[in-house]
């Protein structure tokens, strides 16, 4: 009879010219939790290992606990793979069982293969996070958010707070303040820079310093949010922009917990480039959305209202809805001198859009210099027709000057046409007559040929001036009817007696239903009223309308 012993002995003697000299550590034990066999590379991996031992005694815990909850699985069953330290390295224990429900482990050292596969993790969680960091950023062009989404991300996701110190304003410092967990906070306090090593370098685009040269210890309180407590680890570090820096980031981290590494610097780094990216970019729009506010506002066409007794309104649509101006625009001029005439101007640019805007501007430009010419129609057009033809545009323009002026209870007009529809008048009685003035196109030719005509208008009684775009709009049941001017004038008709604003008013929503959803050209007008009842009285020298019921 042969004895267990033997039998280890035997199993040991046959397995251990196999696996002795195998390259990876390879030990063999029994269901009972007894070593059988080590060789060479498991004997120096595991100085304890030996023949007779227990597993228990003389392997680490993991592979132990493995070893004693194994039960027989199919051959080559992945799900029994082990893994876990030995000394400062990890292995993987791959198990093959035998029968009688002896184990063969093999230890495979996978030190190197989870460090790459956690480094790979750590950068795919770093992409994604600047993905998302560049979406948040990006997805708006107000300074406030980026800046406010910028402290946020930073401090959950690279700290425990974080500042965004954008460029300082006088004396004062803009921050934004965000605890990990918290909201942005924002604050102009009144400090120094030079007070935190390495910020003014950083707010002027230098390179940033490295964090093992800051001392936490001498951080301003300042910088430290309230409730932080003291600061363990700090990162100052620019946030570029387009040639010119848009601040700087601030990462802190609370004493005792793990300092910041040269490869979180080196990614803080790359996430700030990102965000002062996106600064700048909405500082940019900002800048630039304010000087266009300014240059639209001489742009827009003006409100208007009651001038010396004479009631004035006017109405603009661009040709298209998300625009403000285009190619039509209006003006009326007051008289320099109680009891002048007013001027009004009334035109069409060749074009559409932010173009012909830029050309009309230059027109009212123009103008508004030659107001000292108001009374004479003819000279104002030839020398606006000079301006044009010396300009680089090649863009024409159609015209329509008119001057008004109250005259006791009546309000009398000259209006003069320059290749521009002829205005029309609204009697009292309903009746719409074409003003007979007729002329040749502004910009277009040296010589400018236009009829002055003179009117009166009784009160009640109203002077439309308008462009092209109303009479050449496509609408109707089919959609490509012209709105014509012969059904203008049915509407004028309709409109007789009521307020300059209705008439602007009813013309505008009329033509807007005609048109449904079709395209159209500019439509500006202009109505000039002689109130029904007013009286004037002398105020300082000035004339003030008064209306009586």
């Amino acid at each position: 009879m042969v004895s267990s012993t033997d039998a280890a002995t035997d199993v040991n003697a046959q397995a251990g010219s196999l696996w002795s000299k195998a390259p990876y550590p390879v030990l063999i034990a029994d269901a009972h939790g007894a070593i059988v066999l080590v060789n060479e590379a498991a004997a120096a991996l595991l100085p304890k290992a030996c023949p007779g031992a227990r597993m228990s005694d003389a392997v680490p815990e993991w592979l132990a606990t493995a070893h004693t909850a194994l039960r027989v699985p199919h051959q080559g069953d992945g799900s029994a793979i082990r893994s876990g330290p030995v000394d400062d390295r990890i292995f993987e224990g791959h198990p093959t069982v035998e029968d009688g429900g002896t184990v063969l482990w093999w230890l495979v050292d996978a030190t190197d293969h989870l460090l790459a596969q956690e480094a790979l993790r750590r950068e795919r969680e770093r992409t994604a996070f600047l993905g998302k960091a560049s979406n948040l950023l990006l997805s708006s062009l107000n300074v406030d958010r980026c800046t406010h989404v910028t402290a946020q991300m930073a401090a959950e996701h690279l700290a425990d707070a974080a500042l965004v110190v954008a460029p300082a304003r006088g004396d004062r410092l803009p921050l934004v303040t965000c605890l990990r967990g918290g909201a942005p906070v924002t604050s102009t306090p009144t400090v120094d820079p030079e007070s935190v090593p390495g910020l003014a370098e950083a707010l002027q685009g230098f390179p940033p310093v490295a964090t093992r040269w800051v001392e936490p210890s001498t951080v301003p309180e300042w910088v430290l949010p309230e409730g932080f407590g003291q600061a363990g680890s700090i990162v100052v570090t620019p946030l570029p922009g387009y040639g010119v820096p848009a601040g700087a980031l601030i990462l802190l981290r609370r004493a005792g917990s793990a300092g910041f590494t040269p490869e979180e610097e080196v990614f803080a780094r790359l996430f700030a480039a990102r965000a002062g990216a996106a600064m700048a970019a909405a500082r940019l729009y900002a800048d630039q959305s304010a000087i266009t506010d300014v240059l639209m506002r001489e742009l827009l066409p003006p409100a208007l209202h009651q001038v010396s007794g004479v009631d004035f309104a006017g109405g603009y649509r661009p040709s298209e809805d998300h625009e403000r101006i285009g190619g039509d625009f209006y003006d009326v001029h007051p008289a320099i001198t109680e009891g002048a005439p007013s001027l009004v101007v009334l035109g069409d640019v060749c074009g559409k859009g932010l173009e012909a805007a830029v050309l009309t501007g230059k027109i009212r430009n123009t103008l508004h210099a030659l107001l000292p010419l108001a009374d004479d129609h003819q000279r104002m057009l030839r020398l606006l027709n000079m301006a044009l033809l010396n300009s680089h545009h090649t863009r024409f323009a159609t015209l329509v000057l008119a001057s008004a002026v109250r005259e006791g209870s009546s309000v009398r007009m000259r209006v003069t046409s320059a290749g521009h529809p002829a205005p029309l008048i609204v009697r009292a009685t309903g009746e719409v007559q074409e003003a007979d003035t007729r002329g040749t196109l502004i910009g277009a030719m040296p010589d400018v040929h236009a009829e002055t005509a003179e009117l009166f208008l009784a009160p009640g009684e109203t002077c439309v001036l308008y462009t092209d775009g109303f009479t050449e709009a496509r609408g109707g049941p089919m959609g490509d009817a012209l709105f014509g001017e012969e059904r203008l004038r049915r509407v004028l008709s309709e409109c007789a007696g009521l307020p300059a604003e209705s008439i602007v008013e009813r013309v505008q929503m009329v033509a807007a239903q005609w048109l449904g959803k079709g395209r159209h050209d500019d439509m500006a007008i202009v109505v000039v009223s002689a109130p029904r009842t007013h009286h004037l009285s002398a105020v300082n020298g000035r004339t003030r309308g008064r209306f009586t019921a």
